[in-house]
């Protein structure tokens, strides 16, 4: 099985955790303030991944530099930015309006792939894109009506930001560890949560705290969250995006919604309409059409090139990266 395949499976499998956890964690969040949560299940995987480094991984450490960090903040600046204005967003929307538009980086990945990697993109990637972006609205708004309100411009902004993460993930990782990579962005990403927590949110004394953090549902989604929702899959995605492009990988995550919605039949008595059904079929088919397409792409570079014929992949080790604003022209 090409080595793209193999990535892509991997992130379907990361959609599937998030998706099937987002019950676990929703009922978290509203015991423990959400930025603290954040806070503790970012720095909670980002030690976890320093753990592993150490204990496995050793000499990954020798190749930690400040480029690396350099790299690694802005993907955790991304990161916190996206989670950070979709919870402010949340608190002046609807929840569909804001699952939607979140969705919406499917569409926005491609386009960024564009105009800054100067990637070249098939008819059949902006047709899974369109697909599953047309899905993610059917699946959300079974009533078929979308008002706009204040708080989806912080939504947009958050789509912006989790489409540049992917983005910059898929030019970043093909030069760094991924486990080093992913330590330092959830490790950004837990700090600047812990400072927002403690600028806006009000947790209680310590002894307060302590008890939230003791409850069986607080404690149980921090387990799950930190260990195989954050820890182990942007380690998945950081590995897996030597090997696919963006474009892919947002396609891949439209399904999380619809894991989403099996897990909230399943569990929550949930029901799904003629439309939510529908909106799964066409994010099901926008992500099988990407596949269908990469694994043609596939096995031509199985012939050539032992299956590394993914554009992304080509590009990330054939141009430079980009410095940051910080470091000057390279």
């Amino acid at each position: 099985m090409p080595r793209s395949r193999i990535a892509d499976l991997s992130l379907l499998a990361v959609a599937m955790m998030w998706g099937c956890t987002f019950l676990i964690v929703q009922n978290a969040v509203q015991a423990l303030p959400p930025l603290a949560f954040n806070a503790i299940r970012f720095i909670g995987a980002s030690l976890l991944l320093a753990l592993i480094t150490t204990l496995f991984y050793r000499k990954d450490w020798r190749r930690f530099n400040l480029r690396l960090l350099g790299h690694g903040v802005l993907l955790g600046l991304f990161l916190c930015a996206g989670y950070g204005f979709q919870t402010v967003g949340l608190l002046y929307t609807t929840t569909s309006n804001a699952g939607f538009i979140t969705g919406l980086s499917v569409v926005l990945v491609p386009f960024l792939s564009v105009v800054l990697f100067r990637h070249k993109l098939s008819v059949f990637t902006w047709l899974s894109a369109l697909l599953a972006a047309a899905g993610l609205y059917l699946l959300t708004f079974t009533n078929g009506s979308f008002l706009l309100n204040r708080g989806d411009v912080l939504i947009l902004l958050c789509a912006f930001a989790f489409a540049l993460h992917i983005g910059f993930t898929g030019l970043y990782a093909p030069h760094y560890p991924a486990l080093l990579l992913a330590t330092v962005q959830l490790g950004v990403t837990g700090l600047f949560s812990l400072v927002a927590s403690l600028m806006t949110e009000h947790t209680g004394t310590f002894a307060q705290t302590t008890e939230l953090l003791l409850r069986p549902e607080v404690l149980l989604a921090l387990l799950v969250s930190i260990g195989p929702t954050s820890a182990f899959a942007f380690w998945i995605q950081t590995v897996c995006q030597n090997y696919t492009s963006p474009a892919r990988v947002a396609v891949i995550y439209a399904m999380e919604p619809v894991f989403a919605a099996i897990t909230g039949v399943l569990f929550a008595s949930e029901r799904l309409g003629w439309s939510a059904l529908l909106g799964c079929g066409f994010i099901l088919t926008g992500m099988l059409l990407a596949e269908l397409k990469a694994g043609q792409s596939s096995d031509d570079g199985n012939k050539n090139d032992g299956g590394h014929s993914n554009s992304s992949y080509q590009a990330a080790r054939e141009e430079d990266i980009p410095s940051l604003p910080t470091e000057g022209a390279t």
